[in-house]
């Protein structure tokens, strides 16, 4: 038999059931996730008050991983190394002395050059040691002369026999040719500067009619023409014409060697007067005897010194063939050039000695058409001073 429970308490159960369920579903509901996801808002843009770039907030891109099989890259190239950086200048002299030495064959008795040598025709031998040869040439070139003439109150042969030589190196000029005439007594005097009108040098030698002094100042007169030829460029060349004495120099012999062995490219040649004055008083063996060999002697050592020649003629009629020897002479000339083995800048003199060889070494002999030995001479310079260092 069913019992039922009274109205009222059967719904305070009820109730109190509903409560406990709605309680429980609340608390489920707080632990679980939102289900909805929150709203994107659009960021604002900034304000023209605010600092700093634009900048993009947007998704950042990765770059892709290489392959693993890719090569690395090739390693930078060194940079080469530079010895200048700065990119400076420099610059490096080397001088290297070239020695010329103008040399000429004659033969002794007909006086005539010697053409067609070659360089193994040549031995030059600088203070002993040989040298070798790097040119050889021939030339013939107008040239540059001054006639250095003695003119004094002393003799009246003397002046005649100046007088004749002089006229006849006038005469064996050529119109390419330049020359200055220069006389000596007791000081020089200038008659005509050099020039190559050979009006103004007649008149020059006709003016020679009478003399001042009777002093004949050699030394000194010598020493003022080397000192006026050193600063013409070229070869040069002095015909001096006296009878070789001095009387009243203020230089000694000694300085006027010192100061021809150091003039460069000036030739002397030499004309001696008073030859057959000497040879009609028949020497005699006194003291004019002695005075007038060394005033030979004199002479001949200013030519050998520069490569020139000397004479002493007896008779006028020497002085055409004299002359005609002395332009042989200095129009044809080889020219040797060397490289010294004594390459130092000490200004030291060097002594040169040029001789002719045949293939083997040996002395160069000659000979004519009919087979007899012709004697001849090598005309040169005894030396040359080296240059100084350049400092």
């Amino acid at each position: 038999m069913m019992t039922t429970l009274p109205p009222l308490r059967a719904r305070i159960l009820l109730l109190l059931a509903c409560c406990t369920v709605f309680t429980l579903f609340s608390a489920n509901a707080q632990d679980a996730p939102a289900q909805n996801p929150p709203q994107q808002t659009k960021p604002t843009p900034p304000s023209p008050d605010d600092a700093g770039p634009d900048t993009d907030n947007g998704t950042i891109i990765l770059k892709k991983k290489k392959e693993a099989d890719e090569p690395p890259p090739p390693p930078a190239p060194v940079a080469p190394k530079v010895k200048n950086p700065d990119n400076e200048t420099f610059s490096l002299r080397v001088d290297v002395p070239i020695v010329n030495i103008d040399a000429s064959v004659i033969l002794d008795k007909t006086h005539q050059f010697v053409p067609g040598l070659k360089a193994n025709n040549f031995l030059i031998l600088e203070d002993g040691v040989p040298q070798t040869i790097t040119s050889v040439r021939t030339t013939q070139t107008p040239i540059t002369a001054v006639m250095l003439l003695e003119f004094a109150a002393n003799s009246y042969y003397l002046i005649r026999d100046m007088q004749n030589a002089s006229y006849s190196f006038f005469r064996s000029l050529r119109k390419d040719d330049y020359v200055a005439v220069v006389t000596y007594d007791l000081r020089t005097h200038i008659l005509t500067d050099f020039t190559n009108n050979k009006d103004l040098i007649a008149q020059s030698l006709q003016s020679l009619v009478i003399p001042g002094f009777s002093d004949t100042n050699l030394f000194d007169a010598l020493y003022e023409t080397l000192d006026r030829t050193s600063r013409i460029e070229g070869r040069k060349y002095i015909i001096l014409i006296g009878s070789g004495r001095d009387t009243f120099s203020k230089l000694t012999l000694d300085k006027i060697l010192a100061k021809v062995k150091n003039t460069p490219n000036v030739t002397i040649f030499s004309i001696s007067t008073g030859a057959l004055i000497n040879e009609i008083r028949g020497g005699g063996g006194g003291p004019r005897e002695l005075d007038y060999l060394q005033a030979q002697n004199q002479l001949k050592t200013f030519s050998a010194m520069t490569g020139g020649l000397s004479f002493a003629p007896i008779f006028q009629g020497e002085l055409p063939d004299i002359f005609a020897q002395i332009n042989d002479s200095i129009r044809n000339e080889y020219i040797l050039t060397y490289r010294p083995t004594n390459n130092k800048n000490d200004g030291s003199y060097r002594k040169v000695k040029v001789l002719l060889v045949d293939n083997e070494g040996h002395p160069l002999r000659m000979q004519d058409e009919k087979g007899k030995p012709q004697k001849y001479s090598v005309i040169a310079r005894d030396g040359y001073n080296a240059k100084l260092p350049v400092e």
